[in-house]
């Protein structure tokens, strides 16, 4: 499948590979972020039964230069999990740069292959038990066809890792895409419409939306494949929710979460008890849709699926042998942020969300450590002076506060 659209694409992301990453900074800092985070996949995918002695064979479906790859194979080899992490794009100027910070970090649970998603089904490849695909399907000729390719190489009980750009959060991305168009067609050489791009950006009208617009910052920090793939992409399509959930649905798949649930929740964003009234007869896809209008700033949506006949089944995170963990931050981080009446304020990219805990939430963080099983934590409580009861309260509602904000997971159980 491929057009001249196609073809532009495939040119641009040989002369400016994307992300922009340089190879020697893997020996300061490891990238992590949604989706693919180990611990998401083990939790959301997964819901913490699938056990951690099963080897994982997982797909980047379009892996540029390597982000979603490297954190994976990183955590992988980090918690001594058995498997693999094959890397495929068409691009040979991103797969040098993703094989050099591979090389930077001494991995050797990754498999390189070169070529297109849209061949999945007639490859060698697979099956996989997940596959990310991150940035890349709203850029295909058929996104439609993206996803049934990728199914055909995904293994039974097996899930995924989407990502797509959504539209009120680039608010101003799509004006400056007209505009460019007009001054540099996609048609001309990617050096010649970069050259244009950047005197555009450098007299840029004090009107323009994009000039307000502090959801992503490629313009701005991504060096010419970060300017090129926001504004000059000859392809680049945007999904709302209500949009991105039927795109999910003709293929038969069905989100286990969106990343994170708290964002898709309008109700932090009504605080008028008559207008929250009003959210009960909204169906669970209404108020996520009715969230992404009213917050306005997401410029991705990320989720995580599963075959819609394959619900995972979930672990119980009040069962006693349940063993939670928190994703990255760590209990002190939690100390920090957490106000004097126990209220949390997250940023969810400038948006500033109140998430309630009780008093002993503190002091539960402090004993997770992903080791540890809740039975473990409670009986460590108890011996603190604190009263059963009081403790499952305590928990219940810490983990489901922190779950909703991607913070508060379980760990795949160890066999």
């Amino acid at each position: 499948m491929s057009d001249s659209s196609d073809r532009q694409l495939a040119n641009q992301y040989e002369a400016y590979p994307y992300p922009r990453r340089d190879p020697r900074d893997e020996a300061k800092r490891l990238i992590v972020g949604s989706p693919s985070h180990l611990r998401e996949i083990d939790h959301w995918v997964f819901g913490a039964t699938r056990p951690a002695s099963q080897p994982l064979r997982a797909l980047v479906a379009g892996g540029g230069t390597g982000d979603a790859t490297i954190m994976l194979a990183t955590q992988m080899a980090r918690l001594g999990r058995p498997g693999s992490v094959t890397w495929l794009d068409r691009s040979a100027a991103a797969l040098a740069i993703a094989q050099q910070r591979a090389k930077a970090r001494g991995l050797e649970n990754i498999v390189w292959r070169q070529g297109s998603l849209l061949d999945l089904a007639e490859s060698d490849l697979g099956p996989f038990d997940y596959i990310d695909c991150c940035g890349v399907l709203h850029h295909l000729p058929d996104p439609a066809a993206g996803l049934r390719a990728l199914l055909s190489v995904l293994a039974p009980g097996g899930g995924m890792g989407l990502m797509v750009y959504a539209p009120h959060g680039r608010t101003g991305v799509y004006m400056m895409q007209d505009a460019l168009r007009l001054l540099a067609p996609p048609d001309q050489p990617p050096q010649r419409r970069l050259e244009v791009a950047r005197r555009v950006m450098r007299h840029l009208p004090e009107t323009q939306w994009l000039r307000f617009n502090r959801s992503f910052d490629d313009h701005i920090n991504g060096g010419d494949a970060g300017l090129y793939d926001l504004l000059l992409n000859p392809r680049d399509q945007a999904y709302t929710v209500p949009e991105f959930s039927d795109l999910l649905a003709a293929a038969g798949l069905s989100p286990a979460c969106w990343v994170e649930p708290l964002r898709y929740d309008p109700t932090p964003l009504l605080p008028d008890p008559k207008l929250r009234a009003l959210l009960g007869d909204l169906t669970p896809l209404q108020r996520a849709a009715l969230a992404e209008s009213l917050a306005g700033n997401m410029a991705v949506h990320i989720v995580y699926c599963t075959r819609t006949t394959e619900a995972p089944r979930r672990a119980d995170p009040f069962a006693t042998d349940a063993v939670p963990v928190i994703r990255e931050w760590t209990a002190d981080e939690f100390a920090r942020i957490i106000g004097p009446d126990g209220t949390l304020i997250i940023n969810l990219d400038g948006l500033r969300v109140p998430v309630a805990l009780p008093p002993l939430a503190l002091a539960i963080l402090k004993l997770v450590d992903g080791t540890r099983s809740v039975g473990q934590i409670a009986a460590t409580m108890a011996e603190r002076g604190i009263k059963p009861d009081a403790f499952d309260k305590a928990w219940r509602q810490t983990y489901t506060a922190l779950e909703r904000i991607n913070r508060l997971l379980l760990v795949a159980p160890v066999s």
